[in-house]
Order: structure tokens, then sequence, then C-alpha cells
């Protein structure tokens, strides 16, 4: 046992090895973030009823893709917060789903409200993770990066839908680019990587 070693808490190498042992799930989250993205500048012209629901199947997906990974993980601490962003995320996309006449104002909020929320979450498990990853940032980018973005959703509100959808497309591809980065780094301390 290293120096190192002593210093960590018992719990932290479980937490790292459950996560690294299931990296894949969160490059699958940050795929489908980037394609969310790209899909909102090839589709330029897409009505609110249209965003309406790809945002809600891209929050469903990703929530599923979220309790997946937290029920694979198995019985550490970040089991929990993996839980409460796919249920939110399963939630908000439900919603947004099976009432696609809501309003802009409600979606804009529901959307802020999961950004901030996932954004918290992030910033969170970076922490938790500091001492067992290099780079940690990278989770605290995109945390900061999500709360960021559901705040300027809540005080601006009024931008309308359909000129807010590039700000979307930016935000989905840039999160899911740290998303395959944090998943690619975390795939080295897989136990397959061994």
């Amino acid at each position: 046992m290293t120096s190192a070693d002593s210093l960590r808490p018992p719990a932290a190498g479980v937490m790292l090895h459950a996560l690294a042992r299931n990296w894949w799930l969160i490059l699958l989250r940050g795929i489908c973030a980037i394609l969310f993205g790209v899909l909102t500048f090839v589709w330029p012209g897409v009505t609110l009823l249209t965003l309406v629901l790809l945002y809600g199947a891209y929050a469903f997906v990703d929530g599923v893709l979220a309790v997946w990974a937290a029920l694979v993980v198995g019985k550490t601490d970040a089991r929990w917060w993996l839980l409460v962003i796919g249920l939110l995320g399963i939630a908000v996309g439900l919603v947004t789903v099976l009432m696609p006449g809501i309003t802009a104002l409600i979606l804009l909020l529901f959307i802020a409200a999961w950004a901030i929320v996932i954004g918290v979450m992030q910033i969170i498990g970076a922490i938790r993770l500091r001492k067992e990853i290099d780079n940690e940032w990278m989770l605290i980018a995109s945390g900061v990066l999500s709360v960021l973005f559901g705040v300027i959703l809540v005080v601006q509100p009024g931008a309308g839908a359909l000129g807010l959808l590039f700000v979307i497309g930016v935000y989905a591809v840039i999160y899911g680019v740290m998303l395959v980065s944090l998943a690619l780094r975390l795939r080295k301390h897989s136990p397959a990587a061994a």
C-alpha cells in the first residue's frame, strides 16, 4: 500500500471503480447529448412542438441511462446522485412528451430547472471524486455550464424557443463532449484497461 492509498477514504476507491467499470454509460449519455445538439442545427426550422418532443425524448433517454448507471454501479455514494439525475430526466421527458401543448415559458422553466439540478449534482459528484481522478474540473465545468444555462433560461424566458434553439444545440454539444471526455478518462481506470 502506498502513502497515497493510505490517505484515501475507504469508500473513495469503490466509487471510482464503480464509475470506471461503467464508463460506457457516461459515454452513451455524452453521445446522446451531442446527437441532440447536432440535430438542432440540422433542422433549424423545427417547430415548437417538434422541439418539445425532441427535448422530451432526449431528457427521457438521458434519465433512463442515468438510472441504469445508478443500478449497475452497486452500493456506492455515486448511486444516489445518478439516481436523482436519472429520475429528474425521466420526469421531465415524460411531462414534455405527454403534454406537448405546454407553453414555451413552461418548457423553458422545466429545462432550466433540469439543467440547474443536474449541474448542482455534477458539481457535488466532482467534489466527491476530486481525490480519485485527475482533472475532475471537466465534471465541475459541465456542472457549472448546466447551472449557467439554467439560470440564463430563468432570467431570459422571453427569448423564444426558436431563438433559443441555437443555445440549446451549443449547450448539448459542449455538455456531450465533456461527458465523452470524462468517460474516456474513467475508461483508463476500468478493470478491463488494467
